[in-house]
């Protein structure tokens, strides 16, 4: 009996021990499958977090590449600008880059690096910060009058300028017999000239387009020689002869164009062309006495001419490089006069070659100074002389080097008016000593 109830306890406590178990693993499994679920939540809590920003960079990179286009426009902008825009010429501003830097500012903020940043925000539509004051390249306008900037389209520029030019020579002409040396037989002749010209113009240019303008110029010249001859034999003979002359000169209208857009570091072209009238007083219609001596001077060439030309421009701030190369085809023309006892028929003056180089340098935004050389050859000039117009005979000159050098200096009183000088000195015989020109280009 005790056996059995000690049995029957045993069978008691190995099934409560039992119950015991399965309610402690019944428990445990539901604390696992809650613990499973927190963690699926937070995955997908996660993966929620990753799509909002997966969502928000592609959000991101559509802006960036949407300023990078407006970036590139402003690029095209700046190259198809015309050279009347040009701001190392005019000092009004080529395109900048501060507008696309401030747009990309916020696009080029370093990324976060901490948990609570990870959360990405959207870019801000204004301009974070201010961009630094960009300096503004300084204008150089004391480069010669056919380097200087387009007028721009719809503008017209009023320029009134005065010129001086004094040429001397002093030669001495043996003519006669040298037995030995230092000691001739004949006539020594000392000419001495001096000849001064003044000349005020009126030009007026138009911007026809941003890359064409017209201009116009009417010259009125002022021209006076002395010239002494001597000659020394078994008497001294001098002999002096003054002159004076004074008239409308050679009108002139010329088109200049830009060929080319602007580019960095590039160089700008402009092609030109010049049209020279026959206004001006020639030296075949001046008055004479009559041993047919001239008895005034002539204050145009009496041929028409034309002269088409290459300029290049070279920005490189703060100076400009200039360089221009050009050909001055005069017209032939029929004289058909009786001079005296020599008769003139038909005369062809010498073209000539023009080259020239130089820079431009700006010392502040109102004063700049441009230093260079020109040069120019002249061909001979041939002539029909004879008797009378059925014998005639072709002769030629000299051709001629004409070489200077070139100091300029401006400066801008205001946007509108600027005071420019240009100075030239000769270097070559057949140039003049000095020659000055002032030039006041008013903008409308």
């Amino acid at each position: 009996m005790i056996s059995r109830l000690t049995a029957s306890a045993s069978c008691a406590a190995l099934l409560l021990g039992l119950g015991s178990a399965g309610s402690a693993y019944a428990a445990s499994e539901q604390d696992l499958a809650s613990e499973v679920k927190r963690l699926r939540e937070m995955v997908e809590a996660q993966a929620a977090r990753l799509n909002q920003q997966e969502a928000a960079l592609a959000a991101q990179g559509r802006r960036i590449s949407a300023q990078q286009s407006q970036i590139e426009n402003l690029r095209h902008a700046a190259g198809v600008m015309t050279i009347g825009d040009l701001e190392v010429l005019r000092g009004t501003g080529l395109p900048s880059g501060a507008m696309a830097a401030q747009a990309l500012a916020p696009a080029l903020a370093a990324p976060a690096t901490t948990a609570a940043a990870q959360q990405v925000q959207p870019i801000p539509q204004n301009p974070v910060g201010e961009a630094p004051p960009e300096r503004a390249p300084v204008p150089v306008e004391a480069v010669p009058d056919w380097a200087g900037v387009l007028t721009r389209r719809g503008g017209l520029v009023f320029e009134p300028s005065f010129e001086f030019t004094r040429a001397s020579s002093n030669r001495l002409v043996f003519r006669g017999l040298e037995l030995t040396p230092g000691i001739q037989i004949g006539i020594i002749e000392a000419n001495d000239a001096d000849r001064t010209t003044l000349s005020a113009a009126a030009a007026v240019r138009y911007g026809l387009t941003d890359r064409l303008e017209i201009e116009a110029r009417v010259p009125y010249v002022y021209r006076d020689d002395r010239v002494t001859t001597v000659q020394a034999s078994d008497q001294s003979i001098s002999k002096t002869f003054e002159l004076e002359g004074n008239d409308i000169g050679d009108v002139e209208a010329a088109l200049r164009y830009q060929l080319n857009n602007i580019r960095p570091n590039r160089p700008i072209f402009l092609a030109s062309l010049r049209v020279k009238s026959d206004t001006g007083t020639g030296p075949f219609d001046i008055e004479r006495d009559q041993d047919a001596a001239a008895t005034e001077l002539a204050t145009g060439s009496g041929f028409w001419g034309v002269e088409p030309g290459i300029s290049m421009l070279f920005p490189t701030d703060p100076a400009v490089i200039f360089a221009n190369i050009s050909y001055l085809a005069h017209l032939a023309a029929d004289v058909d006069m009786q001079i005296g006892d020599v008769y003139v028929g038909r005369v062809n003056p010498g073209d000539s070659i023009g080259l020239s180089a130089g820079f431009g340098f700006a010392l502040n935004e109102r004063f700049s100074y441009s230093m260079g050389y020109r040069h120019n050859y002249i061909f001979e000039t041939t002539t029909e002389i004879g008797d009378n117009a059925s014998n005639v005979q072709e002769q030629s000159s000299n051709d001629l080097h004409v070489g200077a050098f070139l100091f300029g200096m401006s400066y801008r009183f205001t946007d509108k008016v600027t005071l420019s000088g240009t100075f030239e000195f000769g270097v070559t015989s057949d140039a003049p000593d000095t020659r000055v020109l002032v030039r006041v280009p008013i903008r409308f």
